[in-house]
């Protein structure tokens, strides 16, 4: 592990005013998207559709970092560039979702584990080799009846931790995403207290293996009311409930913060991140973004698969991209 190396990649993956763009949408994610509009679920036409948002205009300003599905790394684009190395040629680092996707929990119904380890260490060494500066692992939590059970938010916790400490042996920077879904009826209050024991097992893990902190981003979900909640908390309750929980639970010397969207709409995602960024809040690390459809869907649903809409597509995109960016430095 080279501590400088890990740093370095952390902030510039932080810099302002940028963020990450999640583009790493595997192959049945992209079929159910592109199958609510009519296009046809191929491999070129996921091609087509990623080269659609790297070379959207500008893009660069904006995003410092692209988290790709392995497909894409290994994918070129029409000119025949590898995605990879235009997006280093642009000044957006190359990163790679690593996991193998949330499972069944055995004697956990309702419960999701997420999968990947097996092999991981020559994986990434590979990736590292191929040029990716960063990873994404992501664990999956469910608020519900009776859960998230101690057990099931302990064991993806202690995956992130094993994947985060693989990833920093081979001086690639780890995201860390614990996301507690969105989904269901429950209050803000409740979202709140499973997302501080959620964080509290994921650094206890994370410092029991001595893991590099200024070395780590960590992607989180909003403290956030339920979607099916009929009395969702404002703009400014989820602000100011996520920072506080963030201050009090995460260490101070962490690489940075960049939150996932996790079904909130496009003015949720942007007002909540903007406000987090213009308070009084003293925050000890930068929050950004690293969202995934609230930067893309609505570029996603002009293009449709048709080459006539490239280029208002890709202005969608362009302008979702500097809300987002704007948002990040509170304005």
């Amino acid at each position: 592990m080279n501590k400088e190396t890990l740093k370095l990649t952390a902030e510039k993956m932080m810099q302002k005013p940028k963020g990450l763009l999640a583009m790493d949408e595997s192959s049945p994610t992209c079929a159910k998207r592109f199958s609510a509009l009519s296009i046809p679920e191929t491999e070129e036409n996921r091609r087509r559709y990623r080269e659609l948002i790297v070379t959207t205009p500008n893009l660069s300003s904006y995003i410092s970092g692209a988290i790709l599905f392995d497909e894409t790394f290994h994918q070129k684009m029409s000119s025949g560039t590898l995605f990879r190395d235009y997006l280093n040629e642009q000044g957006i680092l190359p990163g790679i979702k690593v996991d193998a996707g949330a499972k069944d929990f055995s004697n956990h119904p309702n419960e999701k584990i997420t999968e990947g380890l097996d092999g991981l260490r020559d994986r990434l060494a590979d990736y590292e080799s191929q040029g990716a500066k960063f990873c994404k692992w992501r664990a999956v939590i469910t608020i519900g009846k009776d859960i998230p059970t101690e057990s099931c938010i302990k064991s993806n916790c202690n995956a992130l931790a094993r994947y985060a400490s693989l990833c920093q042996e081979n001086n690639l920077v780890p995201i860390v995403e614990p996301e507690v879904l969105i989904n269901g009826d429950h209050s803000i209050e409740k979202c709140d207290e499973i997302t501080r024991e959620t964080l509290k097992c994921l650094f206890d893990e994370l410092k029991s293996i001595d893991i590099y902190f200024p070395g780590v981003i960590l992607k989180p979900s909003m403290v956030i009311s339920g979607d099916k909640n009929s009395n969702r908390a404002d703009f400014e309750k989820v602000a100011k409930m996520t920072v506080n929980c963030l201050k009090e639970m995460c260490p101070t010397d962490l690489g940075g913060v960049a939150f996932l969207s996790g079904g909130q709409t496009n003015d949720e995602a942007t007002n909540h991140l903007k406000l987090m960024n213009s308070g009084n809040y003293d925050l000890p690390w930068r929050v950004t973004f690293s969202y995934a459809r609230a930067i893309q869907q609505s570029a996603l649903n002009k293009w449709s698969g048709k080459d006539e809409n490239h280029k208002e597509a890709q202005h969608i995109l362009g302008e979702r991209a500097k809300l987002c960016s704007d948002a990040s430095v509170g304005s």
